[in-house]
Formats: structure tokens, C-alpha cells, sequence
């Protein structure tokens, strides 16, 4: 049976890398007495399939582990169960049973939410914040945005803005203004956040201050849009959580 659980990460526990964050929950996931299948050879482990890897320094309200199990209680106790294992800075907040034709959550993530504001006392000091995320938004109004991006090879320019799906003011937990934006993430096109601040920033001829936007991740979606409306840049994004049932 394959299951999809969705968490929380926050507090300082966003100072926790992906690894560390994997074996995490490997411990928790035995702690807590959830029957997880195990893979077969020589030097068996737990069938364990996180999707988008957060950077390290990011909080979200949206990150997914899928799991295998031989068998399971209900929802509502496996949550409960697992926040009782659960460290301050980890919260269960969805456990989902999957149909079992689903691709595990690496492989279908196809863009994520994030919510982008300016950490307390980093605010721009010669405008409002609404004035300087007005400037971004309006950066973003050309036909194309071309960065320098590092890759595997060195580097490449490529055009970020096929890549951001929406891209706004909002408010964020605090009622403050912040910057809203759906973006490109997976294995094929990832676009990070920070990458999305940098280009207006290169374009104002400055750098961006180590530390003086707060992001989360809001949440992770696959597209289930065809090939043919991808490519017209027509998407059908749906949560990774509601390509799950509860179980009762």
C-alpha cells in the first residue's frame, strides 16, 4: 500500500538539511511502530520517496515523504501517532493512501508556492515594501528575464521567466506584505526562489543581503496537464496531497 504523507517544517528545524531531514524520518517512521516495507538484497531499507528537496534555511507548510506499507490504521491515528515521535519543528499534518498506479512524489513534482518577504529589520530603507516588490513585479513585466545559472557543467544563461507561474503581492502569517510566487521545482526545470529575487537585484546593480527575506514553501504540485499543453505553457496544477484518499 503506498502512502503520502504531508508535513510541516519550521522553527529551526529549518536549519536542517535534506540528509539529515531523510534519516529524521526514517527513525521517526520506527519509533512510531508504522509497518513500512523494506527493500530486499543484501542491505535492506525502508521504502522512502521525499519530493522536492527544501534548501536549507527555508520553512514550508507543504513537503511530502511517500512510503510503503503492509498495512495501516486509520488517517487520523497515523497523524497522531507520528507527532507523537515528532520533534518540535516537524508536524504531520496528512496521511494519504495513494492508488497504486501513482508515481512516487520525486518524479511527478512540478511546481511549488512560496511566500517571500523582508526579515524584520531589513526592510529597503529609501521606499515602502510594497514599493520595492511593486519594482519586482514590474521587472517581471518583460517578455524574458535571462540569468546566469550554475550548472553541473559550469554555467548556463537560461530565461527564468517560462519558469514563474504567478507572481504577486500577498500578505503573509505576520498581515505584512509579501511576495507570492508559483515556480517551475523538480527534477527537469527547478527554479529557486532566491534565483527569482537575484535577477532584480543584478538588474538594480546590487546584491542581495545574506539573511534579509524570510521564505517558506507553501506547497507542491504535479501537473497532470498533457504533453502538448505543457509546452504551450497551459498547466493543470494540482496538490500532491489530493492525489490521495483519506483512509477511514
Amino acid at each position: 500500500m503506498k502512502i503520502r504523507i504531508k508535513f510541516k517544517k519550521y522553527g529551526t528545524m529549518k536549519f536542517i538539511g535534506h540528509l539529515d531531514v531523510m534519516r529524521y524520518f526514517q527513525k521517526a517512521i520506527r519509533r512510531s511502530d508504522v509497518e513500512i516495507c523494506y527493500s530486499g538484497g543484501f542491505s535492506p531499507h525502508q521504502i522512502m520517496s521525499f519530493a522536492a528537496p527544501l534548501g536549507v534555511g527555508i520553512t514550508s507548510n507543504g513537503e511530502y515523504v511517500d512510503i510503503e506499507v503492509s498495512g495501516t490504521e486509520d488517517s487520523r491515528t497515523m497523524i497522531n501517532r507520528l507527532n507523537q515521535v515528532m520533534s518540535e519543528g516537524f508536524e504531520i499534518i496528512s496521511f494519504r493512501e495513494l492508488p497504486d498506479t501513482a508515481g512516487n512524489a520525486m518524479s511527478i513534482v512540478a511546481a511549488a508556492d512560496y511566500t517571500v518577504a523582508f526579515r524584520p529589520g531589513y526592510e529597503p530603507k529609501d521606499m515602502s515594501v510594497e514599493e520595492w516588490f511593486g519594482g519586482l513585479l514590474a521587472f517581471y513585466e518583460q517578455p524574458e528575464v535571462v540569468v546566469t545559472k550554475k550548472t553541473k557543467r559550469g554555467q548556463a544563461e537560461l530565461d527564468i521567466k517560462p519558469l514563474i507561474y504567478d507572481l504577486r503581492l500577498t500578505r503573509g502569517e505576520d498581515g505584512n506584505t509579501a511576495l507570492f510566487m508559483k515556480i517551475s521545482t523538480g527534477s527537469s526545470s527547478n527554479l529557486k526562489p532566491e534565483l527569482v529575487l537575484d535577477a532584480y537585484y543584478g538588474h538594480l546593480g546590487q546584491e542581495r543581503t545574506a539573511f534579509a527575506f524570510l521564505i517558506q514553501r507553501e506547497e507542491v504540485y504535479a501537473d497532470l496537464g498533457d504533453t502538448d499543453q505543457k509546452e504551450k505553457g497551459n498547466h493543470t496544477f494540482i496538490p500532491l496531497e489530493e492525489l490521495g484518499q483519506e483512509i477511514l
